[in-house]
Protein backbone atom coordinates (compact mmCIF):
# COMPACT_ATOMS: atom_id res chain seq x y z
CA UNK A 1 0.00 0.00 0.00
CA UNK A 2 2.76 2.26 0.66
CA UNK A 3 4.81 1.80 -2.39
CA UNK A 4 1.06 2.34 -4.34
CA UNK A 5 0.94 5.53 -2.28
CA UNK A 6 3.60 7.10 -3.97
CA UNK A 7 2.46 6.90 -7.30
CA UNK A 8 0.24 9.73 -6.24
CA UNK A 9 2.71 12.42 -5.54
CA UNK A 10 5.23 10.44 -8.50
CA UNK A 11 2.42 11.14 -10.85
CA UNK A 12 2.38 14.98 -10.23
CA UNK A 13 5.96 15.53 -10.12
CA UNK A 14 5.95 13.81 -13.68
CA UNK A 15 3.37 16.15 -14.74
CA UNK A 16 5.67 19.33 -13.77
CA UNK A 17 8.72 17.95 -15.18
CA UNK A 18 7.33 17.67 -18.63
CA UNK A 19 5.23 20.69 -18.43
CA UNK A 20 8.62 22.74 -17.61
CA UNK A 21 10.50 20.90 -20.36
CA UNK A 22 7.62 21.74 -23.04
CA UNK A 23 6.99 25.45 -22.26
CA UNK A 24 11.53 25.66 -21.99
CA UNK A 25 11.59 24.38 -25.54
CA UNK A 26 8.01 26.61 -27.01
CA UNK A 27 9.53 29.71 -25.37
CA UNK A 28 12.65 28.92 -27.45
CA UNK A 29 11.61 28.48 -30.49
CA UNK A 30 9.06 31.30 -30.02
CA UNK A 31 12.35 33.74 -29.54
CA UNK A 32 13.81 31.74 -32.57
CA UNK A 33 11.27 32.93 -34.76
CA UNK A 34 11.10 36.46 -33.77
CA UNK A 35 14.59 37.33 -34.66
CA UNK A 36 14.90 35.64 -38.04
CA UNK A 37 14.22 38.32 -39.54
CA UNK A 38 17.44 39.87 -38.82
CA UNK A 39 19.22 36.86 -40.64
CA UNK A 40 17.47 37.16 -43.98
CA UNK A 41 18.50 40.80 -43.86
CA UNK A 42 22.19 39.95 -43.55
CA UNK A 43 21.54 37.55 -46.34
CA UNK A 44 20.00 40.04 -48.31
CA UNK A 45 22.85 42.55 -47.72
CA UNK A 46 25.22 40.20 -48.79
CA UNK A 47 23.54 39.69 -52.01
CA UNK A 48 22.99 43.18 -52.70
CA UNK A 49 27.19 43.73 -51.66
CA UNK A 50 27.71 40.86 -54.08
CA UNK A 51 26.32 42.81 -57.02
CA UNK A 52 22.88 42.34 -57.04
CA UNK A 53 20.19 44.95 -58.00
CA UNK A 54 17.06 45.33 -55.68
CA UNK A 55 15.05 44.66 -58.95
CA UNK A 56 17.12 41.44 -58.95
CA UNK A 57 15.82 39.97 -55.46
CA UNK A 58 13.82 37.21 -55.11
CA UNK A 59 11.76 38.30 -52.42
CA UNK A 60 9.46 35.75 -52.78
CA UNK A 61 12.36 32.96 -51.70
CA UNK A 62 12.26 34.47 -47.93
CA UNK A 63 9.83 33.71 -45.24
CA UNK A 64 9.92 37.09 -43.01
CA UNK A 65 11.13 39.93 -45.54
CA UNK A 66 8.23 41.10 -47.80
CA UNK A 67 9.77 44.23 -49.47
CA UNK A 68 12.80 45.86 -49.72
CA UNK A 69 12.77 49.94 -50.85
CA UNK A 70 16.07 51.71 -51.07
CA UNK A 71 16.18 55.65 -50.57
CA UNK A 72 19.42 57.86 -52.06
CA UNK A 73 21.15 59.87 -49.67
CA UNK A 74 21.23 63.13 -52.03
CA UNK A 75 17.50 62.45 -52.69
CA UNK A 76 15.94 65.58 -51.52
CA UNK A 77 12.40 65.12 -53.01
CA UNK A 78 10.01 65.43 -49.85
CA UNK A 79 7.21 62.62 -51.67
CA UNK A 80 10.21 59.94 -51.64
CA UNK A 81 11.11 60.55 -48.51
CA UNK A 82 7.78 60.83 -46.97
CA UNK A 83 6.74 57.91 -49.03
CA UNK A 84 9.98 55.80 -47.35
CA UNK A 85 9.53 56.65 -43.84
CA UNK A 86 5.64 56.11 -44.05
CA UNK A 87 4.28 53.70 -41.61
CA UNK A 88 1.79 51.14 -43.55
CA UNK A 89 1.02 49.01 -39.86
CA UNK A 90 4.13 46.73 -41.41
CA UNK A 91 7.35 46.20 -39.17
CA UNK A 92 10.40 47.17 -40.79
CA UNK A 93 13.92 47.87 -40.06
CA UNK A 94 16.20 50.78 -42.11
CA UNK A 95 19.84 49.37 -42.70
CA UNK A 96 22.59 52.18 -44.13
CA UNK A 97 23.81 51.10 -47.80
CA UNK A 98 27.37 52.10 -47.71
CA UNK A 99 29.96 52.82 -50.62
CA UNK A 100 33.90 53.62 -50.26
CA UNK A 101 32.99 54.16 -46.29
CA UNK A 102 30.27 56.71 -47.73
CA UNK A 103 26.86 56.45 -46.62
CA UNK A 104 25.23 56.48 -50.15
CA UNK A 105 21.61 56.01 -49.31
CA UNK A 106 19.08 53.59 -47.06
CA UNK A 107 17.40 50.10 -47.36
CA UNK A 108 14.29 49.88 -45.76
CA UNK A 109 13.46 45.98 -45.06
CA UNK A 110 9.61 45.05 -44.49
CA UNK A 111 8.95 41.86 -42.59
CA UNK A 112 6.53 40.30 -41.18
CA UNK A 113 6.83 38.57 -37.25
CA UNK A 114 5.73 34.93 -37.55
CA UNK A 115 2.52 34.39 -35.79
CA UNK A 116 2.63 33.54 -31.86
CA UNK A 117 3.21 30.34 -30.55
CA UNK A 118 1.36 31.13 -27.48
CA UNK A 119 -1.96 29.26 -27.94
CA UNK A 120 -0.09 25.81 -28.86
CA UNK A 121 2.14 26.33 -26.13
CA UNK A 122 -1.28 26.44 -23.97
CA UNK A 123 -3.04 24.15 -25.35
CA UNK A 124 -0.10 21.29 -25.13
CA UNK A 125 0.21 22.35 -21.70
CA UNK A 126 -3.59 21.74 -21.20
CA UNK A 127 -3.43 18.59 -22.71
CA UNK A 128 -0.47 17.19 -20.45
CA UNK A 129 -2.47 18.81 -17.54
CA UNK A 130 -5.79 17.29 -18.35
CA UNK A 131 -3.63 13.95 -18.23
CA UNK A 132 -2.24 14.28 -15.54
CA UNK A 133 -5.96 14.96 -13.64
CA UNK A 134 -7.37 11.69 -15.79
CA UNK A 135 -4.40 9.40 -14.20
CA UNK A 136 -3.97 11.31 -11.01
CA UNK A 137 -7.72 10.13 -10.19
CA UNK A 138 -7.61 6.90 -12.20
CA UNK A 139 -5.11 6.23 -8.82
CA UNK A 140 -7.22 7.70 -6.20
CA UNK A 141 -10.01 5.77 -8.07
CA UNK A 142 -8.03 2.45 -7.37
CA UNK A 143 -7.10 2.99 -4.20
CA UNK A 144 -10.11 4.07 -2.55
CA UNK A 145 -13.00 1.17 -4.62
CA UNK A 146 -10.00 -1.67 -5.22
CA UNK A 147 -7.24 -1.57 -3.32
CA UNK A 148 -8.11 -0.39 0.25
CA UNK A 149 -10.87 -2.73 0.72
CA UNK A 150 -8.97 -5.53 -0.71
CA UNK A 151 -6.66 -4.73 2.25
CA UNK A 152 -8.75 -4.72 4.31
CA UNK A 153 -9.97 -8.55 3.79
CA UNK A 154 -6.01 -9.67 3.23
CA UNK A 155 -6.33 -11.30 6.10
CA UNK A 156 -9.13 -13.66 5.45
CA UNK A 157 -7.50 -16.77 3.93
CA UNK A 158 -4.96 -16.39 7.13
CA UNK A 159 -7.99 -16.34 9.22
CA UNK A 160 -9.38 -19.54 7.75
CA UNK A 161 -6.45 -21.40 7.47
CA UNK A 162 -6.28 -21.11 11.33
CA UNK A 163 -9.75 -22.14 11.63
CA UNK A 164 -11.36 -18.79 12.74
CA UNK A 165 -15.02 -19.24 10.49
CA UNK A 166 -16.83 -17.14 12.57
CA UNK A 167 -15.31 -13.68 11.85
CA UNK A 168 -17.69 -10.84 10.25
CA UNK A 169 -16.46 -10.46 6.89
CA UNK A 170 -17.30 -6.56 6.33
CA UNK A 171 -20.01 -5.30 3.84
CA UNK A 172 -17.88 -3.32 1.02
CA UNK A 173 -19.35 -0.80 -1.14
CA UNK A 174 -16.96 -1.20 -3.43
CA UNK A 175 -18.86 -3.35 -6.75
CA UNK A 176 -16.06 -4.65 -7.86
CA UNK A 177 -15.57 -7.07 -4.61
CA UNK A 178 -19.06 -8.19 -4.02
CA UNK A 179 -18.86 -11.29 -6.32
CA UNK A 180 -15.35 -12.10 -4.47
CA UNK A 181 -16.88 -11.03 -1.08
CA UNK A 182 -19.94 -13.52 -1.80
CA UNK A 183 -17.19 -16.13 -2.51
CA UNK A 184 -15.80 -16.27 0.98
CA UNK A 185 -18.85 -15.90 2.71
CA UNK A 186 -19.53 -19.21 0.89
CA UNK A 187 -16.48 -20.90 1.44
CA UNK A 188 -16.51 -19.55 5.31
CA UNK A 189 -20.07 -21.10 5.39
CA UNK A 190 -18.90 -24.60 3.55
CA UNK A 191 -15.78 -24.41 5.69
CA UNK A 192 -17.86 -24.13 9.20
CA UNK A 193 -20.51 -26.78 7.90
CA UNK A 194 -17.61 -28.80 6.96
CA UNK A 195 -15.96 -28.32 10.47
CA UNK A 196 -18.85 -29.53 12.12
CA UNK A 197 -19.56 -32.24 10.05
CA UNK A 198 -16.38 -33.70 10.33
CA UNK A 199 -16.63 -33.17 14.22
CA UNK A 200 -20.05 -35.21 13.95
CA UNK A 201 -18.42 -37.69 12.24
CA UNK A 202 -15.99 -38.19 14.32
CA UNK A 203 -18.10 -38.40 17.61
CA UNK A 204 -20.18 -41.00 15.79
CA UNK A 205 -17.46 -42.93 14.71
CA UNK A 206 -16.01 -42.67 18.37
CA UNK A 207 -19.03 -43.78 19.66
CA UNK A 208 -19.58 -46.47 17.00
CA UNK A 209 -16.00 -47.56 18.46
CA UNK A 210 -16.95 -47.99 21.97
CA UNK A 211 -19.72 -50.08 21.04
CA UNK A 212 -18.33 -52.11 19.02
CA UNK A 213 -14.86 -52.77 21.02
CA UNK A 214 -17.35 -53.46 24.05
CA UNK A 215 -19.47 -55.56 22.23
CA UNK A 216 -16.19 -57.67 21.41
CA UNK A 217 -15.52 -58.16 24.84
CA UNK A 218 -17.91 -60.71 25.79
CA UNK A 219 -17.16 -63.12 23.10
CA UNK A 220 -13.53 -62.44 23.81
CA UNK A 221 -14.30 -63.11 27.75
CA UNK A 222 -16.07 -66.58 26.61
CA UNK A 223 -13.22 -67.44 24.43
CA UNK A 224 -10.57 -67.10 27.12
CA UNK A 225 -12.60 -68.39 29.23
CA UNK A 226 -13.73 -71.78 27.46
CA UNK A 227 -9.44 -71.92 26.89
CA UNK A 228 -8.90 -71.92 30.46
CA UNK A 229 -11.49 -74.85 30.84
CA UNK A 230 -9.55 -76.71 28.44
CA UNK A 231 -6.44 -75.82 29.90
CA UNK A 232 -7.62 -77.18 33.43
CA UNK A 233 -9.44 -80.22 31.80
CA UNK A 234 -12.71 -79.20 32.76
CA UNK A 235 -14.15 -80.84 30.18
CA UNK A 236 -12.94 -84.60 29.85
CA UNK A 237 -15.05 -86.01 26.98
CA UNK A 238 -14.30 -86.15 23.97
CA UNK A 239 -17.75 -84.99 22.61
CA UNK A 240 -17.81 -81.93 25.19
CA UNK A 241 -14.86 -80.53 24.33
CA UNK A 242 -16.00 -81.00 20.57
CA UNK A 243 -19.01 -78.47 21.83
CA UNK A 244 -16.83 -76.29 23.08
CA UNK A 245 -14.66 -75.84 19.92
CA UNK A 246 -17.62 -75.33 18.14
CA UNK A 247 -18.49 -72.13 20.82
CA UNK A 248 -15.00 -71.09 20.45
CA UNK A 249 -15.34 -71.18 16.56
CA UNK A 250 -18.91 -68.95 17.00
CA UNK A 251 -17.24 -66.77 19.03
CA UNK A 252 -14.51 -66.37 16.27
CA UNK A 253 -16.69 -65.03 13.69
CA UNK A 254 -18.61 -62.77 16.14
CA UNK A 255 -15.66 -60.94 16.88
CA UNK A 256 -14.68 -61.31 12.64
CA UNK A 257 -18.32 -59.83 12.16
CA UNK A 258 -17.65 -57.27 14.41
CA UNK A 259 -14.12 -56.27 12.85
CA UNK A 260 -15.28 -56.51 9.57
CA UNK A 261 -18.24 -53.94 10.67
CA UNK A 262 -15.21 -51.60 12.40
CA UNK A 263 -13.79 -51.27 8.68
CA UNK A 264 -16.61 -51.15 6.93
CA UNK A 265 -17.46 -47.70 8.53
CA UNK A 266 -14.06 -46.54 8.82
CA UNK A 267 -14.00 -46.13 4.97
CA UNK A 268 -17.59 -45.01 4.54
CA UNK A 269 -16.52 -42.00 7.10
CA UNK A 270 -13.36 -41.18 5.96
CA UNK A 271 -14.87 -38.46 3.76
CA UNK A 272 -17.95 -36.54 4.07
CA UNK A 273 -18.59 -36.31 0.39
CA UNK A 274 -22.15 -35.01 -0.42
CA UNK A 275 -23.64 -34.23 -3.89
CA UNK A 276 -26.27 -32.22 -5.12
CA UNK A 277 -27.82 -33.89 -7.57
CA UNK A 278 -29.18 -32.19 -10.94
CA UNK A 279 -28.99 -31.81 -14.46
CA UNK A 280 -26.30 -30.33 -16.66
CA UNK A 281 -24.51 -30.20 -20.01
CA UNK A 282 -21.83 -32.26 -20.57
CA UNK A 283 -20.34 -29.34 -22.71
CA UNK A 284 -20.02 -27.08 -19.59
CA UNK A 285 -18.30 -29.81 -18.01
CA UNK A 286 -15.88 -30.60 -20.57
CA UNK A 287 -15.30 -26.71 -20.66
CA UNK A 288 -14.55 -26.38 -17.53
CA UNK A 289 -12.02 -29.34 -17.63
CA UNK A 290 -10.30 -28.18 -20.41
CA UNK A 291 -9.85 -24.63 -19.23
CA UNK A 292 -8.22 -26.07 -16.19
CA UNK A 293 -5.98 -29.28 -17.80
CA UNK A 294 -5.59 -27.90 -21.39
CA UNK A 295 -2.95 -26.12 -20.86
CA UNK A 296 -0.98 -28.07 -18.01
CA UNK A 297 -0.53 -30.48 -20.80
CA UNK A 298 0.87 -28.06 -22.86
CA UNK A 299 2.99 -27.36 -20.11
CA UNK A 300 4.30 -30.61 -19.30
CA UNK A 301 4.41 -31.29 -23.08
CA UNK A 302 1.88 -34.51 -23.07
CA UNK A 303 -0.43 -34.78 -26.13
CA UNK A 304 -4.23 -34.33 -25.48
CA UNK A 305 -7.27 -35.70 -27.72
CA UNK A 306 -10.75 -34.87 -26.96
CA UNK A 307 -13.15 -37.02 -29.09
CA UNK A 308 -16.22 -35.14 -30.56
CA UNK A 309 -19.29 -35.63 -28.33
CA UNK A 310 -23.08 -34.38 -28.61
CA UNK A 311 -23.98 -31.62 -26.07
CA UNK A 312 -26.00 -34.27 -23.93
CA UNK A 313 -28.03 -33.44 -20.92
CA UNK A 314 -26.32 -35.88 -17.66
CA UNK A 315 -27.73 -36.67 -14.75
CA UNK A 316 -25.63 -35.51 -11.84
CA UNK A 317 -23.79 -33.29 -10.16
CA UNK A 318 -21.36 -30.80 -12.43
CA UNK A 319 -19.01 -29.65 -9.33
CA UNK A 320 -18.30 -33.20 -8.44
CA UNK A 321 -18.16 -34.54 -11.80
CA UNK A 322 -15.29 -31.89 -12.31
CA UNK A 323 -13.44 -33.28 -9.20
CA UNK A 324 -13.49 -36.58 -10.66
CA UNK A 325 -11.92 -35.62 -13.64
CA UNK A 326 -9.48 -33.48 -11.47
CA UNK A 327 -8.47 -37.40 -9.48
CA UNK A 328 -8.43 -38.83 -13.26
CA UNK A 329 -5.79 -36.55 -14.69
CA UNK A 330 -3.89 -35.61 -11.41
CA UNK A 331 -3.17 -39.89 -11.82
CA UNK A 332 -2.65 -39.34 -15.24
CA UNK A 333 0.49 -36.99 -14.65
CA UNK A 334 1.46 -39.31 -11.77
CA UNK A 335 1.82 -42.90 -13.03
CA UNK A 336 1.70 -41.84 -16.57
CA UNK A 337 4.85 -41.67 -19.07
CA UNK A 338 3.77 -38.38 -20.40
CA UNK A 339 3.13 -39.21 -23.86
CA UNK A 340 -0.53 -39.07 -24.71
CA UNK A 341 -4.07 -38.65 -22.87
CA UNK A 342 -7.15 -39.22 -24.66
CA UNK A 343 -10.77 -38.50 -23.53
CA UNK A 344 -13.36 -40.00 -26.19
CA UNK A 345 -17.32 -40.24 -25.58
CA UNK A 346 -19.77 -42.96 -26.54
CA UNK A 347 -22.91 -43.79 -25.62
CA UNK A 348 -24.39 -47.59 -24.97
CA UNK A 349 -28.08 -48.56 -23.16
CA UNK A 350 -29.27 -44.97 -23.21
CA UNK A 351 -25.88 -43.58 -21.02
CA UNK A 352 -23.13 -41.47 -21.50
CA UNK A 353 -19.47 -43.27 -21.21
CA UNK A 354 -16.26 -40.78 -21.19
CA UNK A 355 -13.33 -42.71 -21.38
CA UNK A 356 -10.31 -41.26 -20.27
CA UNK A 357 -7.21 -43.13 -21.24
CA UNK A 358 -3.54 -42.33 -20.47
CA UNK A 359 -0.22 -44.18 -21.67
CA UNK A 360 2.26 -45.65 -19.32
CA UNK A 361 2.35 -48.46 -17.22
CA UNK A 362 0.25 -51.07 -16.85
CA UNK A 363 -1.05 -52.97 -13.91
CA UNK A 364 -1.62 -56.67 -12.74
CA UNK A 365 -4.89 -58.19 -12.64
CA UNK A 366 -5.12 -59.01 -9.33
CA UNK A 367 -4.10 -55.08 -8.92
CA UNK A 368 -7.39 -53.95 -10.77
CA UNK A 369 -10.22 -55.43 -8.21
CA UNK A 370 -8.21 -53.39 -5.23
CA UNK A 371 -7.86 -50.01 -7.12
CA UNK A 372 -10.60 -48.23 -6.33
CA UNK A 373 -10.26 -48.98 -2.33
CA UNK A 374 -9.52 -46.24 0.20
CA UNK A 375 -5.91 -46.36 0.77
CA UNK A 376 -4.84 -48.29 -1.78
CA UNK A 377 -1.88 -48.08 -4.28
CA UNK A 378 -0.99 -49.94 -6.98
CA UNK A 379 2.77 -50.89 -8.20
CA UNK A 380 2.93 -48.02 -10.13
CA UNK A 381 3.01 -45.98 -6.70
CA UNK A 382 6.27 -46.11 -5.94
CA UNK A 383 8.39 -43.05 -5.44
CA UNK A 384 5.36 -40.84 -5.92
CA UNK A 385 3.34 -38.78 -3.19
CA UNK A 386 -0.03 -39.75 -2.63
CA UNK A 387 -2.52 -41.00 -0.07
CA UNK A 388 -4.53 -43.38 -2.29
CA UNK A 389 -8.24 -42.02 -1.94
CA UNK A 390 -8.21 -40.21 -5.44
CA UNK A 391 -10.04 -43.50 -7.32
CA UNK A 392 -11.86 -44.20 -3.91
CA UNK A 393 -13.41 -40.75 -4.32
CA UNK A 394 -14.02 -40.98 -7.56
CA UNK A 395 -16.13 -44.10 -7.49
CA UNK A 396 -17.78 -42.79 -4.26
CA UNK A 397 -18.76 -39.87 -5.83
CA UNK A 398 -19.99 -41.53 -9.19
CA UNK A 399 -22.24 -44.24 -7.27
CA UNK A 400 -23.56 -41.12 -5.31
CA UNK A 401 -24.86 -39.71 -8.69
CA UNK A 402 -26.11 -43.29 -9.63
CA UNK A 403 -23.45 -43.26 -12.15
CA UNK A 404 -20.37 -46.10 -12.53
CA UNK A 405 -16.45 -45.72 -12.99
CA UNK A 406 -14.56 -48.62 -13.96
CA UNK A 407 -10.61 -49.46 -15.15
CA UNK A 408 -9.67 -51.19 -18.23
CA UNK A 409 -6.02 -52.45 -18.68
CA UNK A 410 -4.77 -52.34 -22.25
CA UNK A 411 -1.43 -52.94 -24.29
CA UNK A 412 -0.01 -49.48 -23.56
CA UNK A 413 -1.67 -47.67 -20.25
CA UNK A 414 -4.81 -47.50 -18.22
CA UNK A 415 -8.66 -46.34 -19.13
CA UNK A 416 -11.29 -45.10 -16.88
CA UNK A 417 -14.81 -45.42 -18.16
CA UNK A 418 -17.53 -43.01 -16.82
CA UNK A 419 -21.04 -43.89 -16.79
CA UNK A 420 -23.15 -41.18 -16.67
CA UNK A 421 -27.05 -41.17 -16.90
Amino acid sequence: MRKFNLFLPVSILIYLICAIVVGYHMVHLQQASSYAYRIEVNRIMEELQAGKTIDELNIKAYQTITAVTYLDANDKQTTQIVSFYEDKDTPYVIMPWMKDGQIEGYLRFDYHIQKSQKHIFLIVEGILFIVEVFVFTLLWYLKKHLIKPFQRLSTLPESFAKGHYKSNIKVEKSRYLQRFLWGMSQMQDSLDTSRKRQIELLKEKKQMHLSLSHDIKTPLNLIKLYCKALKEHVYESHDQQAQIYDKIDDKCNEIERYVNEIMKTSRENILDLQVEKGEFYLYDLMKRVLDTYKEQCVLRQIELYVGPCENRLLYGDIDRSQEIFENLFENAFKYGDGRRIEITFYEEDGCQLIRVFNTGQVLEERELVHLFESFYRGSNAQHQNGNGLGLYIAQTLMRKMEGEIFVQQEKDGMAFIMVFH
